[in-house]
């Protein structure tokens, strides 16, 4: 039960399940042969030394979309590696591009490639079932978190496969944009975007610097990127002279792009994220009303968080499952328990 539990298991159920045990082994197989969709994030050996494995299962059940989600890989000479969100931002290249110019490797805030390979295994799987809606057969999909991070890497990765330079770290900073970054203010931080020559202009005419406009050091933006350190210098001083929300005020007036940095609470109390329905609830049984962030996506035909229930208690519903799939009386369901396999 703890946070990141919580953040990650509402709208499911808890079946616990002793797979050492041949019964247990047993259970899974009848459940997998009636499953629609399987996922599992096991090292790639793990379900078919259970007897579950995409093709035992495909064999009794050819419909079946089976996701599988690894550390590092399905195949290949590391497939049996573990991984952690922690490892994988390191070998796969991530921290080598985070954080400060000549700074230390810094890891992303979340455990952000975790929730990559999911949603890839997600966005996967809908592929699969069209497919499925269009053949008449299921399939097995892969995906990793080392694949998820290098994929992830987008332009960074594109620029090192064209050049061959490895891209640094710039912080908030862009290697092709100046000025584009965060700034201190007097009271905080703000992040301004003013790379484009009218916009350039416009926010040092909010400084109050339009000499620098003409100086020739700055005056396009080739310069400003040569530059960029010496026009920090000059530039910097200035923006702190202002507090964050007067500035932002005669930024966003000129149409310069800027936004505060803000906290984890400043963003559940923005009015905009407050009313897309970002903070919801559920009722939990040992909690009470159990705080939940909204879903992203919102669907025209249907309330998507509509009956969300909470993340479940270990084990919760494990007799429940097992009587709507399989059918088991509970007299069978009895001796599961008494024999802890469930």
């Amino acid at each position: 039960m703890g946070i990141t539990y919580l953040a990650a298991n509402r709208n499911k159920r808890s079946l616990t399940l002793d797979m050492s045990q041949a019964e247990g082994k047993k259970v899974a197989s009848s459940l997998c042969k009636k499953a629609d969709v399987i996922v599992e994030n096991f090292r790639p050996d793990v379900m078919g030394r259970l007897g579950i494995g995409y093709e035992a299962i495909s064999a009794h059940n050819p419909k079946v979309i089976y996701a599988s989600i690894s550390g590092m890989g399905a195949t290949g000479p590391d497939m049996n590696l573990g991984a952690f969100d922690l490892t994988i931002q390191a070998i796969g290249g991530y921290m080598s591009i985070t954080g400060e110019r000549h700074g230390e490797p810094i890891k992303l805030g979340t455990s952000a490639f975790d929730i990559v390979a999911g949603m890839n295994c997600y966005s996967g799987i809908l592929a699969a079932y069209i497919q499925l809606l269009q053949s008449g057969n299921g399939q097995k999909v892969e995906t990793s978190l080392l694949e998820g991070e290098v994929a992830f890497l987008a332009n960074a990765g594109l620029e090192f496969l064209l050049t061959r330079n490895n891209p640094v770290k710039w912080g908030s900073e862009h290697a092709q944009q100046v000025p584009y970054k965060a700034f201190e203010t007097a009271d905080g931080h703000a992040v301004i975007g003013a790379a484009y020559q009218n916009i350039w202009e416009a926010f040092m005419g909010v400084l109050g610097r339009a000499d620098l406009i003409s100086d020739l050091r700055f005056s396009n933006l080739e310069g400003r990127i040569t530059n960029r350190d010496e026009l920090y210098s000059l530039i910097d001083p200035e923006v702190r002279k202002h507090r964050t929300a007067d500035l932002l005020e005669r930024l966003s007036a000129a149409k310069v792009p800027c936004s505060p940095v803000n906290n984890i609470d400043q963003v559940f109390a923005m009015p905009q994220v407050q009313h897309r329905g970002m903070q919801t609830a559920v009722s939990h049984p040992s909690y009470g009303t159990l705080a939940q962030i909204g879903p992203s996506t919102k669907f025209s035909a249907f309330d998507v968080s509509e009956g969300w229930t909470a993340p479940p208690l270990l084990g919760e519903h494990s007799a429940e499952v097992l009587r709507e799939w399989l059918d088991l009386p509970s007299s069978d369901i009895d001796v599961l328990i008494e024999h802890r396999v469930i």
